[in-house]
């Protein structure tokens, strides 16, 4: 598509996480070396950069504890590098992954360098910040962006309740890797590693391991749903500060043995672990105001054929659509949880369906493909109406 653009962005690849997976796949397809991505230096970037096909720059951005703000100095390394590469090459715009602290920056050096610019918003950040200095800098960030780019409805309306104006969002949901991620992939020997027996039902979920994921709410449903006659078994695949806890509570509720802790797994086997669950279940809630602002785990389950249920909370409802890709459920409801995994565990027609229809939406509409050319196209239109306004004002 041949775009010139500076990305700021701190999550990219090989950095893990939905976000960082964004930014690598849609810009490696909207153009080649004049796209500069400035990004964190990680382990294992140098393996990754050399065959990437965007001029990738690698900045320390740990923040250091003595300074106020901690995170000065990632500032101040992320303006001098962007800046300096704006004033020495041609680029259409500025983008940037998020709005603190990369969106501050952009819009300094969008201004500084008359380009205009781009902060995307993934609806989290919006919601679980507070309403300190921090919000209000979030705020000055999105409201003063040419363009702001929202993962869902959810985070759309998030922004519009900040103050940003409507017009000036574009809604994009991220997407997947439907070469990657696909139904019928070999996932036996996963299974088999777990000691299963042909006829069990595993429910898998996947996500960092904190409290608004939902996974404890899934550990408490299994008890009932092995008095209801399944033979189910939950695999977690993830890591973090919850790890403890899940354990503890599969052994306070007899459970141990049904619950498959996986940790990282290779990037190669997530997708076959996908085809190895007969549901996707992430049932999200909100804590603190910190929520889920879409939730690329669903399409990815979809892409590989699954149906899935949701928690409500958050955006999720962009990702997943209620009674035809899956199930949205009030993640706060042990009961209403239950109830949609029997559901879908018990009807196999229905499971299918759900399935088949988050896989043809998956392929269809969210490719990361799909998303780049999306994202070409709001750019077109962001040139478009500076161009008006700047006659207007002649």
């Amino acid at each position: 598509m041949n775009r010139r653009y500076l990305v700021i962005t701190e999550l990219f690849l090989p950095t893990k996480g939905g976000t960082a997976v964004w930014f690598d796949e849609v810009y490696r397809r909207l153009g080649g070396k004049d796209i500069h991505i400035v990004t964190a230096a990680v382990p294992g970037a140098a393996e990754h950069d050399a065959a990437h096909p965007n001029s990738v720059h690698r900045l320390d951005l740990r923040r250091v504890r003595w300074l106020r703000p901690e995170s000065l100095a990632m500032y101040g390394k992320l303006f001098v590098r962007s800046l300096a590469l704006a004033l020495r090459h041609r680029f259409d715009a500025v983008h940037a992954g998020r709005s603190l602290p990369e969106g501050l920056v952009a819009w300094l050096v969008g201004r500084l360098s008359w380009l205009p610019v781009t902060i995307y918003a993934h609806g989290e950040e919006l919601t679980g910040w507070g309403r300190g200095n921090k919000y209000r800098a979030m705020c000055f960030a999105l409201r003063h962006a040419d363009q702001v780019i929202a993962n869902s409805d959810f985070t759309r309306q998030a922004l519009v309740d900040m103050g940003v104006r409507p017009e000036r969002i574009a809604i994009v949901h991220p997407g997947v890797d439907t070469a990657r991620f696909q139904s019928g992939l070999p996932s036996d020997d996963l299974r088999d590693g777990l000691g299963l027996a042909p006829d069990a039902r595993l429910l898998l979920s996947v996500g960092r391991l904190q409290r608004r994921k939902g996974f404890d709410s899934v550990i408490r449903c299994l008890p009932e749903l092995v008095a209801s006659g399944l033979d189910v078994h939950y695999a977690i695949i993830g890591i973090g500060e919850d790890s403890a806890y899940l354990d503890e509570l599969a052994r306070e509720l007899g459970v141990t043995e049904r619950v498959h802790r996986l940790g990282h797994v290779p990037m190669d086997d997530l997708p076959r672990w996908y085809n190895a669950c007969e549901l996707f279940v992430l049932a999200n809630r909100e804590i603190g105001g910190d929520t889920e602002g879409f939730g690329i785990v669903f399409i990815e389950a979809a892409a590989c054929g699954k149906a899935v249920i949701a928690g409500r909370a958050g955006g999720t409802g962009s990702a997943v659509i209620d009674g035809v890709t899956g199930l949205r459920v009030d993640g706060e409801s042990q009961p209403a949880l239950l109830a949609a995994i029997l559901e879908i565990l018990r009807d196999d027609v229905r499971r299918a369906a759900l399935g088949g229809a988050g896989l043809t939406r998956a392929r269809e509409t969210l490719s990361w493909d799909a998303v780049a050319t999306r994202t070409a196209a709001l750019a077109e239109d962001n040139n478009s109406r500076r161009a008006e306004g700047k006659l207007s004002e002649n």
